[in-house]
């Protein structure tokens, strides 16, 4: 099996190291990721010059772009017979309206875009305070490749997978499929002297039971299944 990995947290981010460690056991792994954070950046693409390429050791490529840029650069130019696209494992959950501005699930959406199939990872983190155990979340990434690689899926759909935020002691989390939550959370905007700042309380956002932010934040493993286009079966049934 070929697979292509990339982020939004940039090429030296613990979280995709994780995930490139479990990836290839099951394949040959090329690794085409930002060569700087790009979280919240959406699915824009750069067109506004070239695009560096960097190459590194161990089939690693660092672009001087966005996380779409580089599942389009990875496709398109560095490994054209890729089988799988994989994104993250990012550093915080990318939930409910969350898949819209996320750099980690735009990868996989430009990869289900150009006919791909492919996974987007990320863990939540219940208040700052918390830390990543990257070694068991790459644990708990094997058996959920294990599962989806095993699923079906239709041209143009793409799964979202984010792991909880649990105590080491409650041991491997229930999988749970289930569709996006596509409630906005409430923000307000703070007015200081260089302008507005956005303030919003993510763990207090509002959750639909049985949807993805509900299935999270309840300790579960939730896994959506998403598509290219926002009203095709799977979106948000």
């Amino acid at each position: 099996m070929s697979l292509l990995i990339t982020n939004d947290d940039g090429i030296e981010a613990p979280g995709l190291e994780a995930l490139r460690h479990v990836a290839v056991e099951f394949g040959e792994v090329i690794v085409v990721a930002p060569d700087r954070q790009h979280s919240g950046s959406g699915h824009r693409i750069s067109e506004d010059g070239p695009i560096p390429i960097d190459a590194k050791e161990n089939l690693r490529y660092a672009i001087g772009g966005t996380p779409a840029d580089c599942a389009r650069i990875g496709l398109a130019h560095l490994a054209p017979k890729t089988e799988w696209v994989l994104s993250g494992v990012n550093a915080g959950g990318n939930l409910g309206c969350d898949v819209f501005m996320s750099g980690t699930v735009a990868a996989i959406r430009e990869a289900a875009l150009m006919g791909k199939r492919g996974i987007a990872f990320s863990q939540y983190r219940n208040g700052m305070n918390s830390s990543f155990d990257w070694s068991r979340i790459a644990g708990w990434t094997k058996p959920v490749l294990e599962r989806l690689f095993s699923e079906p899926l239709q041209p143009g759909e793409f799964w979202n997978v984010n792991f909880p935020d649990i105590e080491m002691r409650d041991g491997f989390p229930e999988i749970v499929f289930c569709p996006v939550d596509v409630e906005h959370y409430q923000f307000k905007c703070e007015l200081k002297e260089e302008g507005l700042v956005y303030r919003s309380d993510y763990q207090r956002r509002p959750l639909t039971p049985g949807r993805d932010i509900d299935v999270c934040f309840g300790g579960k493993i939730s896994i959506s299944k998403l598509t290219v286009c926002s009203n095709a079966p799977g979106m948000n049934q």
